[in-house]
């Protein structure tokens, strides 16, 4: 299914099944009862069908979750396109991960069935919702009978509506951190579920850095040669810059213009003769990456765009220089790794969304208007014409560019 037909979905039957959910579980509180007092959870289930960018940014909370339990009781729900990053970050058991096709709506109906169906034959307690807002993922989380259930609530605010379906409900904040909020989910499973909103404690702890992707050597011979047989020299000394234009389909408005990407190759083949480019991107845009390459009509500029599994990017990060990506899951990929990421930022901000670690180098135009994609309007911006990504200079992203080789140079001496 194509993303805008999931938030069609989303929106309109979303919206109807949370309130029809909503109505069953007031009208079953209604009657009396004791309630248990709620045992010590047992087994963690997160919901996160897309972006994988977003589930690098989880891995605290998952780490969270596998002290509290133990990693053989942390599972995981997501779309088959989102799955390879949980077995390359390998904290939940390949086993563990539940996979929901999304080639249409009745294979992705009968997938969702069917992981609602091995979630309660194992009885699973507690449901994480790290999606925002959506309606799917909190229908999900209620129909999975879990006792916790832990997710964003929107109170009083204007938010996106998808019902009352959370045992554990937390007041979204716009200030923290995702990797931040993504963690305190976990930590509100064992709070009292009465106290509202959750979290009430202080936020003491800033995110730590992602596991380090380490590829066997012979993995990374391998893929030498495979860039040697696409024209790429790969001789040390030799500066090979990245270059991502991609930033999906969820949000087009997150696109640098394809021309500015252009000139700063330009520069780069002209101020570093040895340098060499690589684009990359996703098979969607294979073609428009080849037209870029036939531009500059250079052998030292190769089009991978398309050609890579997620593995094999991360191995190409490990023996690159520099990426230069769109605000995208490559930024938060290139986080596993030690190369330095020039990331563009614009409708949405770094305070948020910003990669990991401290080899991340964010650049933004920081304008009135932005950020425009967020919680608060279910990212669907108003916006027509990205100024903030517009008036980010390809003079000034060859600046950083600069500075990165400059330093990866000291560091060596």
């Amino acid at each position: 299914m194509k993303p805008e037909t999931i938030r069609i979905i989303d929106r309109w039957a979303g919206q109807t099944a949370c309130f029809k959910l909503t109505c069953l579980r007031k009208l079953a509180a209604a009657f009396p009862h004791r309630p248990a007092p709620l045992p010590p959870v047992k087994k963690i289930l997160f919901i996160k069908l897309i972006e994988q960018g977003a589930t690098v940014l989880a891995v605290d909370a998952i780490r969270l979750a596998v002290a509290m339990v133990g990693r053989a009781n942390v599972f995981f729900l997501v779309f088959e396109e989102n799955s390879a990053i949980l077995e390359i970050l390998n904290l939940v058991p390949r086993e563990n991960v539940m996979i929901v096709r999304n080639r249409g709506f009745f294979t992705f109906l009968g997938d969702l069935v069917s992981g609602i169906c091995r979630i309660r034959c194992r009885r699973i307690d507690a449901v994480v919702d790290m999606e925002f807002f959506a309606r799917a993922s909190a229908v999900i989380a209620f129909l999975t009978g879990a006792k916790r259930r832990v997710g964003l609530h929107r109170f009083t605010s204007e938010l996106p509506y998808r019902g009352d379906l959370m045992t554990h409900r937390i007041q979204h904040n716009p200030y923290l951190h995702t990797s931040t909020a993504y963690t305190l989910m976990v930590e509100a499973l064992n709070m009292p579920p009465e106290e509202i909103p959750l979290l009430k404690r202080a936020v003491l702890t800033p995110p730590a850095k992602p596991p380090s992707f380490q590829a066997p050597q012979e993995e990374v011979d391998i893929f030498r040669q495979a860039l040697l047989q696409e024209g790429l020299d790969v001789k040390k000394g030799k500066p090979i810059i990245i270059l991502n234009p991609n930033a999906s389909d969820m949000l087009p408005l997150r696109k640098w213009p394809l021309e500015n990407f252009f000139a700063l190759g330009t520069t780069i083949l002209r101020e570093y003769q040895e340098s060499q480019l690589v684009i990359t991107g996703a098979t969607s845009e294979k073609k428009a990456a080849a037209d870029l390459c036939l531009r500059w009509a250079s052998p030292r500029v190769i089009n991978l765009a398309g050609k890579t599994t997620l593995r094999e990017l991360l191995v190409l990060y490990t023996i690159a220089d520099i990426l230069v990506t769109n605000d995208s899951g490559p930024a938060h990929f290139a986080s596993l790794t030690n190369i330095q990421s020039i990331v563009l930022y614009g409708p949405e901000t770094p305070k948020l969304f910003g990669a990991l670690g401290n080899n991340s180098h964010p650049i933004y135009a920081k304008l009135a208007c932005s950020p425009c994609v967020n919680v608060f309007n279910h990212r669907f911006s108003p916006c027509t014409n990205n100024l903030c990504l517009q008036l980010i200079t390809p003079e000034e992203v060859y600046e950083k560019v600069k500075h990165c080789l400059t330093a990866g140079k000291m560091s060596l001496c």
